[in-house]
C-alpha cells in the first residue's frame, strides 16, 4: 500500500481517519462524538474513500460509529406548570413533556417516575416514533382553597448502563371554581371619625375573603342600599374595600351613620358586613347670642334697669356646648343669668348721662370646649337726658362797661349760661331778676335777649348821675320741672369828657368881681390868690390844668399849672399900675379837652392897712376910691351869702347819700351856682371826689385871714389821704373873709 501510495479520502474538510500505509492499520484522528456526527440517525455511518495513485484506483468504504450511553435524559423546560381545576375527575389523565436523551436504542428513555405521588401517578406512553412521554393520572381530587398549588419531580430513565436519568419540576395550579362565596373579616366595623376631617379622608377599610381564585375570587365592594344622605356622604373603592368622605360631616346635624357594604366575587356570590360610623363632635361652632329683648335709651338717674335679654346656645355637645358669658367690669352694668340660657342686663346704678351719654357693652360668651372659642355681641345704650342740671353761668359774676353818653339799645354785653342737660332740658330762657331795691328803675336802664343773654342799654347813661349799679340775671332751662340760677352783673358806666371845668373862687356869675390886694412890697413868688376849680368827670377828664391867657402886664403875675396859685413873678415897682386884670384858663385833660375861664382882679397897694389906695389924682381919684370901696363891701357880702348857701346845699347832698344805701348814684341839687354833685378827679391841683370843700366866709374880722385846710377824707378802704395843705400867713387882705377847704 505504501508503494501504491494509499491514502484516505473523506468528505468534507475535516479527517476523522488516518491510514498506516506500512501496516495498512487504519486509525482515529479524534473521539467520535456519534450524537454529533449523526444525531438521531441511526446506523450512524461515515463514508471514506481509499485513493490508490499508483495505479489510481479508488475503493469505497464505511465506518459504523457505535452508540454508548453518554447521555443523560433533559427536559426541554426547568419547569412545567399544569393548571387543573380543582373538580376534575378521577382518572383524568395530563400529558406532559417528554424528556430528550441523544443516546439512541436502549441507552434513550425508557421510563419516567413522579414524587410525591399522593394525588397522581405518572404513565409512560410511546409514541408512533418510539419516543416515550409522561401522562398524569389523578388518582385523588383535587381542593384549591385546600392545597392551591402542587409541585411535583418528575424523573425520565433511560435504559443504558450505567443508567442516566434527568428531572424536571411539575407545577400543578388547582384551578379554582366558583364554590366559596366571599366573607367579611368582620360582620361589624365600628369606626369614629371627628366632624371636621377633610374631604377624602379615610374611613374605614372593608375587607372580604373568597377562598375562590381568579375571577370567582375576585372581590368589588358596593354599598348595599344606602341611603340618599349616606350615598351624598361616603364613597367605597371597589376594589380594595376603602371607605372616604365625600361630604363635610356635621355632628350638629347627623351624629351617626349606619350602612351595609356588600362584596361581590366574579361569580356572582356576595357577602355583606355592617358599617357603624359615629361621628365625634369637635369644638368647632362658637357659641350663637340671640337679642329678645332691648331697652334703649333708658333714663338716667334709674338704678337696676333691665337693659336687655338675649339667650345663649352652642350647638356642640359636652364641655363644647357649656358657655360661659361676661361683660366689660368697668361698666355700671351688671349680667345676670336667668332661666335656662337666659341672661338679663341690668344697671348696676343710677345712670349719669351728663357724665357719659352712651355704652358700648361688648357680651364675650366662651364655651368650654378645647380651643376655646367666643363671641362677642355689641350692645349699644342710650341715655336719655333728665332735667337734673341747672343753667350754669360761665362766670360766678359778670362786670360790665358802658361808656355814658351812650345811644339807646346798645349792646353793652352777655351773659352765658350752658345746661349739661340736652334737648329742650338744655335749653336756656334768660331773664332780668327783680331787684331788691328799686332805684334805680333797672327796668328803665337795661333789657336782655332771652335766646341769647345779650344785655341792651334802653337809654343813655349818666356817669355823673349813676356811676354803677348792679342787677341780677336769671337762666332758666325748658325741662320739666324746669331749672334755674342766677347771676350778678355790676355794669359800670365809665366817664366821658362831657363837663366843663367849673370855677369855685373867684366866682364867674357876673356879681361884682372879687379884687385882690396884694403889697408892693412882695417879693417874688408871692402867692396873690389861687384859683379853685372842679370837674364833674372823673379820671384824666377831672385832671386840671391851669395857664395864664391874658393879662393887663405879662410877665408881672404867674399861674401854677397844677394847683392854679396865681403867684408874682417879680418884685413889684412904683411905676407898676395899681390895678391888673388876669384871664386864667382852666382846662381838663380829656379828649377832647374842655375848658372854663377866670378873671381875676388885682389890686397894688401899699399895705393893708390902708383902706384904699390913695391916687396921685385929686378930689376924682377920692371918689373913684371910695365907689371902689363900696363895690368891695358888696361883693364880699355877695360871695358871703352864697358860700354859705353852699354849705348848707353840701349838707343835704350827704343826708340824701346815707337815705340811699342801696343806690351807687349820687343826689343832684339843681339849684345854686354849684353843681349839686362832685366828680372824681385825680392830679396835683385838681378837685377829688372824695373830698368835700367848705368855703367859710367870716365877715368883720379883724385881720382876714384867706385860709386852706385840709381835706375832711370819707371813709372809702384803698384811698391814699390827701396831705395836709398848710395855711398861708402872708395871703391876707380886705374883704374879712377866709375860705377853709375840706
Amino acid at each position: 500500500m505504501s508503494s501504491r501510495g494509499a491514502r484516505i479520502i473523506s468528505q468534507g474538510n475535516k479527517q476523522h481517519l488516518q491510514l498506516k500505509v506500512q501496516t495498512g492499520d487504519l486509525l482515529i484522528n479524534e473521539t467520535l462524538d456519534r450524537e454529533k456526527l449523526c444525531g438521531p440517525i441511526e446506523p450512524c455511518i461515515l463514508h471514506f474513500q481509499v485513493l490508490m495513485e499508483k495505479p489510481l484506483e479508488i475503493f469505497q468504504a464505511e465506518l459504523r460509529v457505535i452508540d454508548i450511553n453518554d447521555h443523560s435524559p433533559v427536559f426541554t423546560e426547568k419547569e412545567m406548570i399544569l393548571k387543573i381545576p380543582e373538580n376534575s375527575p378521577l382518572g383524568i389523565t395530563f400529558p406532559l413533556n417528554y424528556a430528550v436523551d441523544l443516546d439512541l436504542g436502549s441507552n434513550n428513555v425508557q421510563n419516567y417516575k413522579i414524587r410525591p405521588s399522593s394525588h397522581f401517578r405518572v404513565l409512560t406512553r410511546e409514541l408512533r416514533d418510539g419516543r416515550k412521554y409522561p401522562e398524569l393520572v389523578l388518582d385523588k381530587e383535587l381542593d384549591r382553597e385546600e392545597e392551591p398549588q402542587l409541585r411535583l419531580t418528575l424523573t425520565a430513565l433511560d435504559g443504558g448502563s450505567p443508567l442516566r436519568s434527568g428531572t424536571t419540576q411539575v407545577r400543578i395550579e388547582v384551578v379554582d371554581s366558583n364554590d366559596n362565596a366571599p366573607e367579611f373579616e368582620q360582620p361589624i366595623y365600628k369606626v369614629q371619625i371627628p366632624e371636621n376631617s377633610p374631604l377624602g379622608s379615610l374611613v374605614a377599610t372593608v375587607s372580604a375573603r373568597d377562598l375562590d381564585s381568579g375571577a370567582n375570587g375576585k372581590i368589588s365592594y358596593t354599598l348595599f342600599q344606602p341611603s340618599e344622605d349616606t350615598s351624598k356622604t361616603l364613597e367605597v373603592n371597589p376594589m380594595t374595600g376603602e371607605i372616604r368622605l365625600r361630604k363635610q360631616l356635621d355632628f350638629e346635624t347627623t351624629m351617626s351613620y349606619e350602612v351595609d357594604i356588600k362584596a361581590t366575587d366574579g361569580g356572582g356570590l356576595s357577602g355583606k358586613c355592617t358599617l357603624l360610623l359615629q361621628v365625634v363632635d369637635v369644638n368647632d361652632n362658637p357659641p350663637q347670642v340671640t337679642m329678645s329683648a332691648l331697652t334703649s335709651p333708658i333714663p338716667e338717674n334709674s338704678p337696676e334697669i333691665v337693659v336687655a335679654v338675649f339667650s345663649v346656645s352652642d350647638p356642640d355637645s359636652g364641655n363644647n356646648g357649656k358657655t360661659i358669658s361676661s361683660i366689660q367690669e368697668d361698666l355700671p352694668f351688671l349680667l345676670k343669668p336667668s332661666v335656662k340660657n337666659f341672661y338679663t342686663l341690668v344697671t348696676e346704678r343710677a345712670l349719669d348721662r351728663e357724665a357719659k351719654a352712651e355704652y358700648n357693652i361688648t357680651v364675650t360668651v366662651t364655651d368650654m370646649g378645647t380651643p376655646r372659642l367666643q363671641t362677642e355681641y355689641n350692645v349699644t345704650v342710650q341715655i336719655s337726658d333728665v332735667n337734673d342740671n341747672a343753667p350754669a353761668f360761665t362766670q360766678t359774676s359778670y362786670t360790665l362797661f358802658v361808656r355814658e353818653n351812650n345811644s339807646p339799645a346798645l349792646h353793652i354785653g352777655s351773659v352765658s349760661a350752658t345746661d349739661r342737660d340736652s334737648g329742650t332740658n338744655a335749653q336756656v330762657t334768660y331773664s332780668l331778676l327783680p331787684p331788691q331795691d328799686p332805684h334805680p328803675p333797672l327796668a328803665s336802664l337795661v333789657s336782655i335777649n332771652a335766646d341769647n343773654g345779650h344785655l341792651f342799654a334802653l337809654r343813655s347813661l349818666d356817669y355823673e348821675a349813676l356811676q354803677a349799679f348792679e342787677f341780677r340775671v336769671g337762666a332758666t332751662d325748658r325741662g320739666s320741672p324746669a331749672l334755674s340760677s342766677e347771676v350778678l352783673v355790676r355794669l359800670l358806666v365809665l366817664d366821658a369828657n362831657d363837663n366843663s371845668p367849673f370855677v369855685l373862687y373867684p366866682l364867674q356869675n357876673g356879681s361884682a368881681p372879687c379884687t385882690e390886694l396884694v403889697p408892693r412890697a412882695a417879693e417874688p413868688g408871692y402867692l396873690v390868690t389861687k384859683v379853685v376849680a372842679v370837674d364833674g368827670d372823673s379820671g384824666q377828664n377831672a385832671w386840671l390844668s391851669f395857664q395864664l391867657l391874658k393879662a393887663t402886664e405879662p410877665g408881672l403875675f404867674g399861674v401854677w399849672a397844677h394847683n392854679g396859685e396865681v403867684r408874682t413873678a417879680r418884685l413889684l415897682s412904683e411905676r407898676d399900675a395899681a390895678k391888673h386884670r388876669l384871664l386864667v384858663l382852666v382846662k381838663d385833660n380829656g379828649e377832647p379837652p374842655r375848658s372854663a375861664t377866670a378873671t381875676l382882679h388885682v389890686l397894688l397897694v401899699d399895705g393893708f392897712s390902708q383902706p384904699y389906695l390913695p391916687l396921685p389924682e385929686a378930689a376924682p381919684a377920692q371918689v373913684q376910691a371910695d365907689s371902689l370901696t363900696v363895690y368891695l363891701v358888696v361883693a364880699l357880702a355877695s360871695v358871703s351869702t352864697l358860700f354859705l348857701f353852699s354849705v348848707l346845699l353840701f349838707v343835704a347832698v350827704r343826708l340824701c347819700r346815707r337815705s340811699r344805701a342801696a343806690s351807687v348814684g349820687r343826689c343832684s341839687v339843681s339849684e345854686g351856682p354849684f353843681p349839686g354833685h362832685l366828680v372824681d378827679v385825680s392830679g396835683t391841683g385838681t378837685l377829688s371826689q372824695s373830698y368835700q370843700y367848705e368855703v367859710c366866709l367870716a365877715g368883720a374880722s379883724g385881720t382876714n385871714e384867706f385860709k386852706f385846710l385840709k381835706p375832711i377824707l370819707p371813709n372809702i378802704q384803698g384811698q391814699s389821704p390827701v396831705p395836709e395843705m398848710k395855711e398861708n400867713s402872708n395871703f391876707r387882705n380886705d374883704f374879712g373873709f377866709s375860705i377853709q377847704l375840706k
